[in-house]
């Protein structure tokens, strides 16, 4: 909803001002037509500075993607009832609960209402529309077929979610012994070991190298630990703005698809996600360039969307989808034969399907693998540091026995 200022004439030629509260300005000719006033200006009220428009164009509110999904679903099961798309939509804002959706559906109800496609009405809302689901429902309103779209869509952004879900449970069980163990170590240094250790120094004997070592390590942690700390956090926040530069982050996704395990993982991962946003965009009849630039849009690899706009390019110029792919590199030979026999048998968009399962299947595989290497190594690496620890807290100790045994 939007304030309006109007200016009217009654039945008896009297000029009449005043403001209402409505979704556009054909809404507020109806309501002043249902008064018995005959419309003469209408100018919307725009009551916030320059600076503050910026910023909420910036921080448009957006949605979370159970919420997008159950939105999407809404809409296309009130679509496929044949209820018009403004009711549709004021019945999806009136059924959500929260203040922050009901402002974004009212608002692209509002546009829709001036007379822009459902579309574009989405895409003035960038926080919460991204550009992959503007293109879908433009293709389903060219193609008549909206509601089948919207409810295609709806099942991607649910595969979608599950996915980022499993990829954050997979994370969350190697950052918590990650933490666990470096807290661990560092309390054993700070408080545990120099404890122990006094007692031997105060015999006044030569010590052991590890346990000199330990010594060392102990005193450096706790004179300049909180240096350390904060050295550490500062080195964290350059990196993360030394990866703000667009040059610098192409360079550091260039070295990440090099390395051994987590390029491979770093591949499976835009892979799926690109084979997934190819096959929906294909079957929902979006042209191929278009798809292949949205697709490529959505990966986190700079490199990799590098090597994607230049496959769209070979294929603006007459190459196949399957050629064009193969020079990426990034594609596994199974995904690229699937491609080519739908190309050959004008079956693209069941071959595309498959293959993007294939692609979750293997990021899948890649994840699995990837945790089965590192939490032993991590174990291990923990061991390793306390069985130091502990041996250069023994070592004194047994060599004082011996000596009392002499």
């Amino acid at each position: 909803m939007a304030d309006f200022r109007w200016q009217a004439l009654d039945s008896h030629g009297r000029s009449k001002r005043g403001s209402l509260e409505a979704d556009s300005v054909r809404h507020v000719r109806q309501q002043l037509r249902a008064r018995q006033l005959l419309p003469v200006s209408i100018k919307l009220v725009d009551a916030t500075p320059r600076a503050a428009q910026r910023f909420a164009l910036r921080r448009s509110p957006g949605m979370r993607t159970s919420e997008l999904t159950l939105f999407t679903r809404q809409l296309a099961t009130l679509l496929s009832s044949g209820i018009p798309l403004e009711e549709s939509l004021s019945v999806v804002a009136q059924q959500t609960e929260k203040a922050r959706l009901q402002s974004v559906i009212n608002g692209v109800r509002s546009r829709v209402l001036e007379g822009l496609t459902l579309a574009k009405s989405m895409a003035a809302s960038p926080g919460a529309f991204d550009e992959l689901y503007c293109a879908m429902v433009a293709a389903g309103e060219k193609s008549s077929h909206l509601d089948e779209v919207l409810l295609r869509l709806a099942d991607y952004t649910e595969q979608r979610q599950q996915m980022q879900n499993k990829l954050r449970q997979a994370m969350v069980y190697p950052c918590v012994l990650t933490a666990v163990a470096a807290g661990v170590i560092a309390i054993l240094l700070v408080t545990v070991v120099p404890n122990v250790v006094e007692q031997f120094v105060h015999m006044k004997q030569q010590l052991p190298l590890s346990t000199r070592l330990l010594m060392g390590c102990s005193e450096i942690l706790q004179r300049f630990g909180l240096y350390l700390l904060a050295a550490t956090t500062l080195a964290a926040l350059c990196w993360r703005h030394w990866l703000n530069t667009p040059a610098n982050r192409l360079r550091y996704h260039q070295w990440l698809l090099r390395l051994p395990l987590i390029g491979r993982l770093s591949r499976a991962t835009n892979t799926a996600r690109f084979a997934s946003t190819l096959s929906i965009l294909n079957a929902s009849a979006v042209p191929l360039l278009e798809a292949m630039q949205i697709g490529g849009e959505v990966l986190q690899n700079a490199e990799a969307r590098r090597r994607i706009t230049l496959a769209q390019l070979r294929v603006r110029e007459g190459s196949t989808l399957r050629a064009a792919l193969t020079q990426t590199c990034l594609f596994p030979p199974m995904m690229l034969h699937m491609i080519a026999s739908g190309e050959r048998s004008g079956t693209l968009d069941s071959m595309l399907s498959r293959a993007a399962d294939n692609q979750d299947n293997a990021l899948q595989q890649e994840m699995a693998l990837a945790l089965s290497l590192f939490e032993p190594v991590l174990v291990v690496s923990m061991a390793s540091v306390v069985l130091f620890i502990v041996l250069a807290i023994l070592e004194p100790i047994l060599q004082l026995n011996n000596m009392i045994g002499h």
